[in-house]
C-alpha cells in the first residue's frame, strides 16, 4: 500500500479488496459464517418461541395475554429491532464492525434472559423490545462484516443461505416448545420462561466464537487504518497458504485509490441513499417491506391460526412448525447458488413472484375451508421454500448495492423502513383479523401479502442490479474513491 501527499487528504492506494476477493472459499470463511451468521438462528429461535407460545402466554396467570396482546408483543419485538438497527447501524459504520457485533450480542443475551423473568404483560413487552433491539443491531453489524469478508464469486449463495438459517433457529424453537410447553414434562408457566433462556445461553457460546473474527479490512482502509488492514489481510492469506492454497500474484491485482475518512455525515448518507441512488433505494424498500409483511404477518400469528381455526393445542403447535421450518431452510440451500449463476435480477424476481402467487392460491383454499391443518402446513412449507430465498435476497441486495462507508447504516435504514412499513403493523393487523374468527377476513390479509410480493418482483425485474460475481467496490463505488 502506498500513500501520497495531498492538499486536503492523502490518497491511499490499496489492493486489500482485490486480495480478499481472490481467496478461495476455506475454513476462515466457514468460521466467519458460523460465528456471525448464527444471528439469524437466534432471531428464528426468538420468533418461533414467541409464536409457538401464544397459548401458554395467554394461559399464564402473570401475563394474562389475549390474542391482541400476543400480536402487540410481536410488534414490540419488531419496533425494538427497527430502532436497534438504526442506532447500531450508525455506530457500526462509525466505530467498526467488530466492536458492534459484540455490543449487540451482549444486549440480546441480557434481554432474552430478562424476558424469562417477566412478571406482567408490560414487562414482557419491554424485554421483548430490548431483545429485538439487539437482534436488529446484529443485522447491520453482521451483514456488513460478512459481505466484506466473503469473496465476490461466493457472496450471493453465502448471504442467501445465512439468511435462510433463520429457520434452523425456527426448528430448534419448535422442537424445544414440544417439550417445554407440554404439561407432561414441565409446568407450562415455567416452560415458556425456560424457553427464552435457550437463546440467552446459546448467545454466551457465540461470544466465544466471535473472539477470533477480525475487523473488516475494507472498513479499516476506508477509515485510514491501512497498515492494520494490510496486516489482517496478510494473516488471512497465510491461513490459506498454510493449507496449500496457491494465491494469484498480488502484483497483478488492480489497486483502488481512496481518500480515507473517519466518518460520513448523516446528510451525505441520506443524499447517497435516496438522491444519488434513488432507483436502488426503491428496489431495496420494495424488497424489504414486502418480505417483512409477508413473513411477520404469517409467522407471528401462525400458532393462532392453528389453534383458532384448526383446534390444535398449543403444546402441539411445534409439530406443525417443524416442516414449515424445513421448507424455509431447504429453499436457500437448493436455490442459493442460482443467485450467483443465473443472476440476481432473474432469481430475485422469480422467488418473489412465486411466493406471492402461491400464497394467494393457498389463501383461497383456506378461505373455502378446503385444507386440514396438515395440508395447510404442507402448503405453507412449499410457499416459504421460495419465500425464504426471496427474503435472503432482500438483505443481500441492500447490503451490496450501497458504498462501504455507509453499508451498515444502509442495511439498517432499509431493514427499519421495511420492518416498520411491512412488519411492525403486520402481527397486530393479523391478530385483529384472526380475532374476527372469519376465514374470509384472514384471506384478505393473505391477499395483501401476496400483492406486495408480486409488486416487489416487478420492481426488481425492472430496476434490480446485476451484482453477481462483482467486487463490492464495482457494484457500489466507495464515497471516498479518489
Amino acid at each position: 500500500m502506498e500513500q501520497f501527499a495531498g492538499t486536503a487528504q492523502a490518497i491511499v492506494e490499496t489492493k486489500v479488496p482485490a486480495r480478499l476477493d481472490r481467496l478461495p472459499f476455506g475454513r476462515f470463511h466457514l468460521h466467519v459464517i458460523i460465528a456471525l451468521g448464527i444471528t439469524w438462528i437466534l432471531d428464528g429461535l426468538e420468533v418461533t418461541l414467541a409464536g409457538s407460545m401464544a397459548g401458554a402466554l395467554k394461559a399464564s396467570p402473570y401475563l394474562h395475554m389475549s390474542d391482541r396482546d400476543v400480536g402487540l408483543a410481536g410488534s414490540a419485538y419488531l419496533v425494538g429491532a427497527v430502532l436497534g438497527a438504526l442506532v447500531f447501524g450508525w455506530a457500526t459504520d462509525r466505530l467498526g464492525r467488530r466492536l458492534l457485533f459484540f455490543v449487540t450480542l451482549g444486549l440480546y443475551i441480557v434481554s432474552a434472559a430478562a424476558t424469562a423473568a417477566s412478571w406482567d404483560f408490560a414487562s414482557f413487552c419491554v424485554f421483548r423490545f430490548l431483545t429485538g433491539a439487539g437482534i436488529g443491531g446484529e443485522y447491520s453489524a453482521v451483514n456488513s462484516t460478512i459481505q466484506e469478508l466473503i469473496p465476490a464469486r461466493f457472496r450471493g449463495r453465502t448471504d442467501i443461505i445465512i439468511n435462510g438459517s433463520f429457520w434452523i433457529g425456527g426448528g430448534l424453537g419448535a422442537a424445544g416448545s414440544l417439550v417445554l410447553l407440554d404439561p407432561a414434562y414441565i409446568n407450562v408457566e415455567f416452560g415458556w420462561r425456560l424457553a427464552f433462556l435457550i437463546g440467552a445461553t446459546l448467545g454466551l457460546f457465540i461470544l466465544l466464537l466471535r473472539a477470533s473474527i477480525p475487523e473488516s479490512p475494507r472498513w479499516l482502509v476506508i477509515h485510514g487504518k491501512e497498515k492494520e488492514a494490510e496486516a489482517i489481510t496478510t494473516d488471512i492469506e497465510k491461513l490459506f497458504e498454510g493449507r496449500g492454497a496457491k494465491l494469484d500474484d498480488p502484483s497483478k491485482l488492480k489497486p483502488m485509490e481512496i481518500r480515507p475518512r473517519d466518518h460520513t455525515p448523516l446528510k451525505e448518507v441520506f443524499t447517497t441513499l435516496f438522491v444519488a441512488n434513488r432507483q436502488r433505494a426503491l428496489v431495496g424498500l420494495a424488497l424489504m417491506g414486502s418480505q417483512a409483511f409477508f413473513y411477520n404477518a404469517i409467522f407471528f400469528t401462525y400458532a393462532l391460526v392453528l389453534e383458532d381455526f384448526y383446534q390444535i393445542k398449543s403444546q402441539h403447535v411445534g409439530w406443525y412448525i417443524l416442516p414449515f421450518a424445513l421448507g424455509n431452510v431447504l429453499g436457500p440451500l437448493c436455490l442459493g447458488h442460482l443467485f450467483d449463476s443465473i443472476g440476481r435480477k432473474k432469481m430475485i424476481a422469480f422467488t418473489y413472484a412465486a411466493s406471492g402467487l402461491l400464497l394467494a392460491a393457498t389463501g383461497a383454499a383456506f378461505a373455502a375451508d378446503l385444507l386440514t391443518a396438515t395440508q395447510q402446513t404442507i402448503a405453507w412449507s412449499v410457499i416459504f421454500f421460495f419465500a425464504s430465498a426471496a427474503a435472503g435476497s432482500a438483505y443481500l441486495t441492500v447490503s451490496e448495492t450501497f458504498p462501504v462507508e455507509i453499508r451498515a447504516l444502509a442495511i439498517a435504514v432499509f431493514y427499519a423502513a421495511g420492518t416498520a412499513l411491512g412488519g411492525v403493523l403486520a402481527p397486530s393487523f393479523f391478530g385483529l383479523l384472526i380475532a374476527t374468527e372469519s376465514r374470509n377476513w384472514v384471506f384478505v390479509g393473505y391477499l395483501i401479502g401476496a400483492g406486495l410480493m408480486i409488486f416487489a418482483a416487478v420492481v426488481q425485474a425492472i430496476w434490480g442490479v446485476a451484482a453477481e460475481g462483482k467486487p463490492l467496490e464495482s457494484v457500489a463505488k466507495p464515497l471516498s474513491s479518489a
